[in-house]
């Protein structure tokens, strides 16, 4: 049994993971989705780290999208992290932003439906919210998806990375080959520069949501790959 805390993305909450954590706990492991506050980068890894900490053996942090950069804050300095796993996700380093390294990849047609207020918050348009995100999921779904999906600051986006954890971290990565959010090259990229142990699916943004077995069973070869040696 192992410990899995589970980080969405932006625009959404901890019930994108709801198929995956059914997967995961019926190999036995404890699972935990966390509910992002969406208000800034630093308050989302305080959360994160709080999550993290309810549990008395360590962890395997799991992120998506906006959520690699979460994890990465989070599991930075935290001997309570033992592996990460980057769901389609930001892997950031040293004072790296999301807005930065976004453009380091190709324009992904998941921009146009970013909608930005005065206020600084963020939302998506509902009937580009399929399409760009998750185009690989039957329509009655993602209608959902998009009526409940939530705001987000652009704090989020624009806050500072510390130094990536993935540095000192055995790493999984699962890459989206049909994402249209986040380029896939820009993931392949994410995916080299950590070292991880790659799956690639011909998959939407999100997987998680489309391929969630796929997606269950990247993280469970993480799992035994951030595991304690067993005792002599």
């Amino acid at each position: 049994m192992s410990n899995v805390v589970l980080v969405h993305g932006a625009w959404g909450d901890g019930s994108i993971w709801q198929a995956v954590i059914a997967a995961l706990q019926d190999e036995g492991h404890r699972v935990v989705a966390v509910q992002l506050p969406l208000t800034s980068l630093e308050e989302d890894i305080t959360w994160t780290r709080r999550q993290i900490a309810a549990f008395d053996e360590p962890v395997t942090l799991v992120g998506h999208s906006y959520g690699g950069m979460v994890i990465s804050g989070a599991a930075h300095h935290n001997p309570s992290v033992a592996a990460l796993v980057y769901v389609a996700a930001y892997a950031p380093d040293e004072s790296e932003t999301l807005l930065a390294l976004t453009e380091r990849g190709a324009r992904a047609q998941g921009r146009d439906a970013i909608r930005f207020g005065e206020d600084g918050w963020s939302t998506l348009d509902p009937d580009l919210f399929g399409e760009v995100l998750a185009a690989d999921v039957p329509v009655t779904t993602t209608r959902v998806l998009a009526a409940v999906h939530r705001p987000t600051h652009g704090a989020c986006f624009s806050g500072p990375s510390g130094r990536g954890a993935w540095h000192d971290l055995p790493c999984g990565y699962v890459l989206s080959t049909d994402d249209r959010m986040l380029d896939p090259g820009l993931q392949k990229w994410f995916a080299e520069r950590t070292n991880a142990t790659v799956t690639a699916l011909p998959a939407s943004h999100f997987s998680m949501v489309s391929r969630p077995g796929d997606v269950a069973a990247a993280i469970s070869r993480m799992l035994s790959a951030g595991a304690p040696p067993e005792p002599v």
